[in-house]
């Protein structure tokens, strides 16, 4: 019997020992692969169909996020709201994004209504039409919501930074019009719909608890599909990156507003570089949660905002390093002074011990965070596979954040962290 009256010993999250559960891959009759995570005891599945669909192979804006969202909106067989019904009819959830690279189809529902699920999918990928009055329908809603966005100064900021990082033609800098999205016209979203999902290549990813004839099921509705295997990173669209000459920009979007919205970003490698996942416990020091350099002294101390944070962009082909934040337009300067204060302090002064380690606590409990359970786990390997790593990346990761020193730390911030390297945007 445990004894009451003493204190179970606490155990910091950076003595855990992590590990990535494997997935069972299989290859259907077309090539396409599927891994599969068996995992978990609830009867509920996660099937995520990835296509290499996103903004990187349309040939003009906007029509790799139409098609995307326009897939469940009308098949020969059965309209929008049939569609809609289906689904909802065996309490599935069916849902579409589109991104750079990729574009998925992601559905989550029980196990013993998969039977019922995957023709309707399959459906999906062989026989949208795109009915011109949804075409229609959704490019006016779509234009409605661009004109209330375009109106915060949060939405601008997004917008601009991101083109004056890799360039307006770029698919990470392009953003939308009003314009665009009228002449957005029915044969080009069939012709891409055609080469990219018909005729395009598909891995797909399948979690949960796992029906026994799973694989059968997949290549019965999808493995006699004129689909295509996995994209060869050889193989992948390139696209210039032409980054805007001048670093410092300051846009009035409403002249009555009392509030900016401030970015501070650089350029930055893809994963693939070495310092990648260093500059990542880097990045948490500086800004990366709650309890970092820049919430503490830009919130906490000089109260100019409700919340700061830095990240590394989630692209595949090259990353960015973004500090975020809003604040009252009176302080907007002052908050960037604090930022480069911050990198300043960094780059001259090592991270002492504990909050070294409460850095490394965090990241390992949000990796914890991340394994918890198998759609997470499967979030995971998808990171890992489309961005062309192996689970070796995983486990580099979490040696890192448990053994990176605080003088590699200074190290970096010499390196990453010079205001020179930094777009700089204020948008009130």
């Amino acid at each position: 019997m445990p004894n009451r009256s003493k204190a179970p010993r606490m155990t910091d999250a950076v003595e855990f020992h992590l590990s990535l559960p494997p997935y069972r891959l299989y290859e259907l009759d077309n090539g396409v692969h599927v891994y599969a995570l068996d995992l978990g005891q609830q009867d509920t599945l996660m099937f995520n169909f990835i296509f290499y669909a996103g903004n990187c192979y349309e040939d003009r804006n906007l029509v790799a996020a139409t098609t995307n969202h326009l897939l469940k909106n009308g098949t020969s067989g059965r309209n929008a709201y049939e569609i809609n019904e289906h689904f909802e009819y065996y309490g599935s959830y069916l849902s579409r994004h589109c991104h750079n690279e990729t574009a998925d189809i992601t559905l989550h529902c029980l196990g013993k209504h998969v039977h019922h699920l995957l023709p309707a999918v399959a459906e999906l990928v062989t026989d949208a039409v795109f009915p011109q009055e949804e075409i229609d329908i959704y490019k006016k809603n779509m234009q409605q919501h661009l004109q209330v966005s375009l109106k915060k100064s949060d939405f601008i900021a997004g917008r601009l930074i991101d083109t004056y990082l890799f360039g307006r033609s770029h698919p990470y800098g392009r953003y939308s019009s009003l314009e665009e999205y009228a002449g957005l016209q029915r044969g080009e979203l069939q012709d891409f719909y055609k080469t990219f999902y018909q005729h395009g290549r598909c891995v797909i990813f399948v979690a949960g608890k796992l029906p026994s004839d799973i694989y059968l099921q997949l290549n019965r509705h999808f493995g006699r599909l004129p689909l295509q295997g996995h994209l060869q990173e050889k193989d992948e669209p390139r696209h210039p990156i032409i980054p805007a000459a001048a670093k410092k920009y300051r846009v009035t979007n409403d002249p009555a507003g009392v509030q900016g919205s401030i970015r501070i970003a650089r350029n930055f490698p893809n994963r693939h570089h070495p310092d990648f996942q260093a500059v990542s416990m880097l990045n948490n020091v500086f800004g990366g949660y709650f309890g970092s350099r820049l919430m503490n002294n830009i919130r906490e101390d000089k109260g100019y905002t409700y919340g700061i944070y830095s990240y590394l962009l989630n692209h595949i082909q090259e990353s960015a390093w973004l500090i975020s934040t809003e604040a009252g337009k009176e302080v907007c300067e002052p908050t960037i002074e604090e930022v480069y204060r911050e990198m300043k302090i960094l780059r001259e002064e090592p991270v002492d011990a504990e909050e070294l380690k409460m850095a490394r606590n965090y990241m390992i409990g949000t990796i914890l965070g991340d394994l918890d359970g198998p759609f997470q786990v499967a979030g995971r390997w998808k990171n890992i596979l489309l961005n062309n790593l192996d689970e070796q990346y995983f486990y580099r990761g979490i040696e890192i954040i448990k053994t990176i020193t605080p003088l590699q730390l200074q190290e970096l911030a010499n390196k990453y962290l010079q205001p020179e390297q930094f777009y700089e945007l204020v948008v009130v």
